[in-house]
């Protein structure tokens, strides 16, 4: 992702200066005379998938190919933030796709994940989000995404129950409609590396 420039007057600085503020902090305070701004562009840079168009991620990398078998690729790694909180939640994403005439280029997949992981949202939409993705512009015969995920939200406050992990899923095309095809890609997934 291009990171962002921080702007000069940056709203975001702006407001996490009055939030340290009202927390009671001093924003004058050596430790935190540049905290304003850095908070600012993380927040932009974590947030940087609302100006990229998924189908535009894959499009120039979508190759006729003879090639009908599942296609997984496992472990892709990703950070986000929740909605709710805006605190991070971070794990991994598992994607399979059964072709039909067309493969995507391998990086094209994790620059997918990355893309919606830049965003505000819930694990459970960020996963259907990337199957419908891969699904309309590739158009195989199914997709199955799988996400496992540590969310900061339970594990730093509420409940504070740190360790646990949410796992979501978003099975279409032969994923949904053939059981065995799902239990392929699920055993492909869940294999040691």
């Amino acid at each position: 992702m291009v990171q962002a420039k921080p702007k000069q007057g940056d709203p975001i600085a702006e407001l996490v200066e009055a939030l340290l503020v009202e927390l009671g902090e001093d924003p004058r305070r050596q430790g935190l005379t540049s905290t304003p701004e850095r908070v600012a562009r993380a927040m932009r840079e974590l947030t940087d998938g609302y100006g990229v168009k998924p189908e535009d991620v894959i499009a120039d990398a979508i190759f006729d190919q003879d090639y009908d078998e599942m296609v997984v690729v496992k472990d892709i790694a990703f950070y986000s933030l929740c909605e709710h909180h805006m605190l991070p939640f971070f794990g991994h994403v598992h994607v399979g796709y059964l072709p039909k005439g067309k493969v995507v280029g391998l990086s094209k997949i994790p620059r997918l994940v990355e893309v919606y992981a830049h965003r505000l949202q819930l694990q459970e939409q960020m996963t259907k989000a990337i199957a419908e993705a891969l699904n309309g512009t590739l158009e195989p015969r199914g997709v199955g995404v799988v996400v496992e995920a540590r969310h900061l939200c339970m594990e730093m406050r509420g409940v504070e129950t740190p360790g646990g992990r949410m796992i979501t899923s978003c099975m279409l095309g032969t994923f949904r409609r053939d059981p065995r095809t799902r239990a392929e890609f699920l055993d492909l997934v869940h294999r040691p590396s």
